[in-house]
């Protein structure tokens, strides 16, 4: 099978909002990390998205040592590549969320190329729970972005609406080091404020991608498995875990035993499309990484 057939499956283990109260196997200690990489590697994973957290109350973080100790507890337990957000969080300034790429040099980093209201709703109701507005300048977009092209740290354009792509080509089409090629695009479904999955996004972003482009879907919530098969199916890769959903199965409201057995869940869609999980050395062959040992 070629690396054309091959689906990458990227494990997001936290992201900056699940919290041990919606599942308890949310990691936030180096030693949860270890063994919560450890599961997703042996369930298909090749990749690892990281969002450091504070050790007792789980806040995304910064902090040097946090981020050291638990680089060490995923780089000595797994062999999967690492990919570091520089959304890291709410509360976390601009400013500070440069420093996962600058004190670290990942294969892959995560960059925002546009802002967004980013809120929690309740979809029956209509009440807004948390009204957030996720603020991502061009100027900070291209100040992580010459981190990252510095360090030769692939980014992941981290895409929650069409327009966000159009950025991508933008700022690529003046600064020619913004992005190495292909360039690589998360297409991120179901975030209340942003862009909902449906046939016209789905096929509006797929259609403003550069046809030499590696891209994953991200779905949110209940969009997570419709997401996921639909990337699948279109020549796309997949990422799933407790970052993005709860549930191995929504229908049945079966809460994941962690982000391993959504993994196996992924690993099952890529074979009833005739495709199979990438390897992490295949991996680097797909998004053209420059390899750990470089």
């Amino acid at each position: 099978m070629s690396d054309n057939d091959k689906i990458v499956i990227t494990a997001g283990l936290t992201g900056a909002l699940t919290s041990k109260q919606n599942n308890p196997a949310v990691p936030y200690r180096p030693e949860e990390w270890a063994v919560e990489v450890k599961r997703c590697e042996d369930a298909g994973a090749a990749v690892i998205a990281v969002h450091f957290r504070e050790y007792d109350l789980g806040e995304p973080t910064v902090d040097t040592i946090v981020m050291q100790e638990t680089m060490d507890a995923i780089t000595s337990n797994c062999n999967c590549i690492v990919n570091l957000s520089t959304g890291v969080g709410a509360n976390v300034s601009l400013e500070e969320r440069k420093e996962p790429v600058l004190q670290h040099r990942p294969e892959m980093a995560s960059l925002n190329p546009g802002s967004i209201n980013f809120n929690s709703v309740n979809w029956r109701t209509g009440e807004i729970a948390v009204d957030n507005t996720y603020i991502n300048p061009y100027e900070y977009t291209l100040l992580y972005a010459r981190i990252m092209h510095e360090k030769n740290i692939k980014p992941e354009m981290e895409c929650f609406t069409p327009s966000h792509i159009e950025n991508v080509l933008w700022l690529k089409k003046y600064n020619d080091w913004f992005a190495q090629d292909p360039l690589h695009f998360g297409l991120v479904f179901g975030v209340a404020g942003a862009m909902q999955f449906n046939e016209s996004n789905f096929a509006n972003c797929l259609s403003l991608i550069p046809h030499d482009a590696t891209w994953m879907g991200i779905g949110i919530g209940p969009n997570c498995w419709k997401v996921a098969l639909a990337s699948a199916a279109f020549g796309g890769h997949i990422r799933v875990g407790l970052e993005d959903g709860l549930w191995t199965d929504n229908s049945t409201r079966t809460l994941s035993k962690g982000s391993y057995d959504q993994i196996e869940r992924a690993v099952e869609i890529a074979h009833q499309v005739g495709r199979a999980p990438a390897t992490p050395l295949e991996t680097r062959r797909i998004f053209n990484l420059r390899g750990d040992n470089d």
